[in-house]
């Protein structure tokens, strides 16, 4: 198993930028094929971005493309995820999530691991 604890969310204006780092305990954490989600208010869990085992190939929606960035550490066990140019859509909590085996990414039932969140707010 590997536990998650997101961290550097906050309050920032539209146009700014935030990053947010999940890191990761237990099983080692390059076995692990990683992902950030968010959920805003009244809305389902969406798909913000993923990255393979080694970091080689990355994943976003056409909504977060070009404005966020995953990346990730194996050595600190920490990924990561730069935000830019914020929106107030933008607005969640967002989440860390991993699961092993397949590179399949943009569901988030195909995640066995889950940390608790942490809260972004764009204000206009």
């Amino acid at each position: 198993q590997v536990q998650l604890v997101e961290s550097g969310g906050g309050l920032v204006q539209a146009g700014g930028s935030l990053r947010l780092s999940c890191a990761a305990s237990g099983r080692a954490f390059s076995d692990y094929f990683m992902a950030w989600f968010r959920q805003g208010s009244g809305k389902e869990r969406e798909f913000v971005a993923a990255i393979t085992w080694s970091g080689s190939s990355t994943y976003y929606p056409d909504s977060v493309k070009g404005r966020f960035t995953i990346s990730r550490d194996n050595a600190k066990n920490t990924v990561y995820l730069q935000m830019i140019s914020l929106k107030s859509e933008d607005t969640a909590v967002y989440y860390c999530a991993a699961r092993r085996g397949s590179s399949r990414y943009y569901e988030p039932s195909w995640y066995a691991y889950w940390g608790q969140g942490t809260q972004v707010t764009v204000s206009s």
